[in-house]
């Protein structure tokens, strides 16, 4: 039985309202990281979509939103997390399969199965690296259970030839994705996040490809906010990151044009 009811969750909206996401009060929340990670993804109507610890479905369910007719897969290790994906999916019309496993131990029918894109938002503090939570669901978000080179051989592993795989993560963990990459995945090219001009990024989003060969490419960083500092109330987002936000844009990858 889950330990999650209404009373312990709150129902919020994203990209202005074209999602509806039942999350705990207490506990991981989504924010903007799941929300930016989803709008990188190239996806195309019918393609197969698998989501490696999809929480409460937000990063599926703002793809969905955008692009219609995709077979999306979920895993996530939390069976409370597991049952309230599916029931955002449920509540938000969008077909969504869920796997309750640890992404170490697949079910045999999802190993059988290749994927166009995988996606993943790890937990972004290596072990003992980060101070500990007392809720047991934001403590596996952001505390590392599963290494970072085990999620990047797992979705090599069920990447369709050409398939691409989309992470978030934290900067300073990047040497760790280019080495678990290596020999698994090509075409690497990474999208630095900054809050504003002058400010070192923090987060990046890595784009890579089965079997691809292209050189690696480091992008200018992306900046979400205006101006160098905060100076109103409410936010100060970029208008193609608010479009992004607020819209359900897609988010424009360097060199795509």
């Amino acid at each position: 039985m889950s330990d999650f009811n209404d009373s312990t969750l709150t129902c919020n909206d994203f990209l202005g309202g074209k999602v509806r996401l039942w999350q705990p009060k207490d506990g991981y929340r989504a924010g903007v990281d799941p929300v930016l990670l989803a709008a990188s993804v190239p996806a195309r109507p019918k393609q197969r979509v698998l989501e490696l610890g999809c929480g409460a479905g937000q990063v599926l369910l703002c793809l969905g939103a955008r692009v219609a007719g995709l077979d999306l897969t979920g895993v996530e290790l939390q069976p409370d997390y597991a049952q309230l994906a599916r029931r955002n999916g449920a509540e938000n019309g969008i077909d969504l399969l869920v796997e309750q496993c640890d992404l170490a131990g697949l079910p045999e029918e999802l190993r059988q199965r290749q994927f166009d894109h995988v996606l993943a938002n790890p937990p972004y503090f290596s072990r003992g690296a980060h101070s500990p939570s007392t809720d047991a669901g934001r403590a596996t978000a952001l505390g590392e259970q599963t290494p970072l080179s085990d999620w990047i051989e797992v979705a090599a592993k069920r990447l369709a030839p050409q398939g691409m795989l989309h992470m978030i993560q934290r900067i300073d963990r990047l040497p760790e994705m280019l080495i678990a990459c290596d020999g698994r995945l090509g075409s690497i090219e990474v999208l630095p996040l900054a809050a504003r001009v002058g400010r070192a990024p923090e987060l990046l989003i890595l784009r890579a490809r089965k079997s691809g060969r292209a050189a690696f490419r480091l992008h200018a960083p992306l900046i979400l906010h205006k101006g160098d500092r905060h100076e109103v109330d409410g936010d100060s987002y970029q208008p193609c990151i608010a479009a992004v936000l607020r819209k359900g844009e897609a988010l424009e990858w360097p060199g795509s044009r």
